[in-house]
């Protein structure tokens, strides 16, 4: 039995077509599709059937699948017992993170990894907060982040290590009226302005939490992503805005205030699956991230 073989039931599993583990595994799908025959050849069974315009896992298909993490994390286990013996978690890491969060994060951790022979392969993205549990399949660790819950929704099957707990400030320009208080409510925030996140992201959840409160709908002039296109339109007052404590930088004509009354924190933390976190280089690089976000 092929472990590679089991390794791509699992991504058809959880991506759903070929096309989506073709995209992520930077491979064809007709070299996928050769890679299927061969196994369904070697092991006797079908493993993969037609529906409409593509594929689905039989029955067999599923179990190999649904067995692929407890033979991969085995694997990982041996390598990790045989990265011991020799002396020190070695290989590559792969990371993906939120920018904010890495921001905050990954300097410190490439100080600490400095002279140790694990080598860090890192990705950025700004995600819905339901979507953090399958960017697992891509990386080794998901840095990720949550207000409603102490991980993001999907994360039960995976590894998870909370690294630190930051506030989410309210944002607005110095000269601001509502920087005379040392902190807000929601009822400070009636008929304000805001420069909002997309739907489904979890900073947007703390702007509901005020509407409910104060019954009213808050407008929303625009939603984006990038924390530093906020705090620029922010400066120029544009609207205030929900930033996170420990990378926004003060002076300049930004002020943060505390917001009171209603949920304003996030839960960081890393994800990862349990095979990957099998690996003792990946368990290093969690416990360095967990004592880096303990400093925070």
């Amino acid at each position: 039995m092929n472990v590679a073989h089991l390794e791509l039931l699992r991504e058809l599993a959880a991506r759903g077509s070929l096309a989506a583990v073709a995209a992520a595994t930077q491979r064809t799908p007709s070299a996928l599709s050769q890679q299927l025959r061969t196994a369904e050849r070697e092991l006797g069974v079908a493993l993969v059937e037609p529906v409409g315009r593509g594929l689905r896992l039989t029955a067999e298909g599923r179990l190999l699948a649904d067995s692929a993490d407890e033979v991969t994390a085995v694997i990982a286990q041996v390598q990790g017992r045989l990265d011991a013996a020799i002396g020190q978690p070695r290989g590559t890491v792969r990371i993906g993170t939120l920018p904010s969060a890495g921001t905050a994060l990954l300097p410190p951790l490439l100080e600490r990894l400095a002279g140790s022979e694990i080598e860090v392969d890192l990705d950025d993205f700004d995600l819905a907060e339901a979507d953090y549990a399958a960017r697992t399949l891509d990386v080794d660790i998901v840095i990720a982040h949550s207000l409603t819950g102490r991980f993001p929704p999907g994360t039960d099957h995976l590894t998870c290590r909370v690294l630190a707990h930051e506030p989410i400030d309210v944002a607005m320009p110095s000269d601001h009226p509502l920087a005379a208080h040392d902190r807000l409510r929601p009822e400070h925030l009636h008929g304000t302005t805001w420069i909002g996140v997309p739907v489904g992201y979890p900073f947007d959840t703390i702007l509901q939490a005020v509407e409910r409160a104060n019954g009213e709908r808050l407008e929303r002039w625009v939603r984006l992503r990038d924390n530093r296109i906020i705090e620029a339109l922010v400066r120029q007052g544009a609207g205030l805005a929900l930033l996170p404590r420990f990378t926004t930088p003060l002076g300049d004509g930004l002020t943060t205030r505390p917001l009171l009354g209603v949920r304003a924190e996030r839960t960081i933390s890393a994800l990862c699956r349990p095979d990957r976190h099998a690996r003792l280089a990946v368990r290093h690089v969690v416990d360095e991230l967990v004592a880096i976000g303990g400093g925070l």
